[in-house]
């Protein structure tokens, strides 16, 4: 079975999260108060980027990929209870994703 294949809920929820989260950043700019979104906005774009490295290691086969999960899980599970806080349909959308991806990240790292 090739890597993609034997982690592949995984690959799609670090996919999924990485495109929730970004899309989030970009909408939290919009926001009235933007300064209240700095923490989400900081922890949208860490997530983002930890959720696309995480499915690239992932998709290669990378030794490293485990590791990387559980560091992509903490920083899911934070960015999840950030978002998780605003009333923004964004945010609450965010959060979703996170929780999932965090999920599916420990259950990678565990295998």
């Amino acid at each position: 079975m090739h890597h993609n294949q034997r982690f592949e809920a995984c690959i799609d929820a670090c996919n999924s999260c990485a495109a929730a989260c970004n899309e989030c950043a970009v909408a939290c700019l919009q926001e009235q108060d933007v300064k209240m979104m700095a923490r989400c906005i900081a922890l949208d774009m860490d997530c983002a980027a930890l959720c696309q490295l995480a499915a690239a290691l992932m998709q290669r086969g990378s030794e490293n990929a485990a590791e990387i999960c559980r560091a992509c899980a903490e920083v899911c599970r934070r960015c999840g209870e950030e978002c998780g806080k605003h009333k923004a349909e964004h945010c609450q959308r965010c959060a979703v994703h996170c929780a999932r991806c965090a999920d599916e990240c420990r259950r990678m790292a565990a295998a």
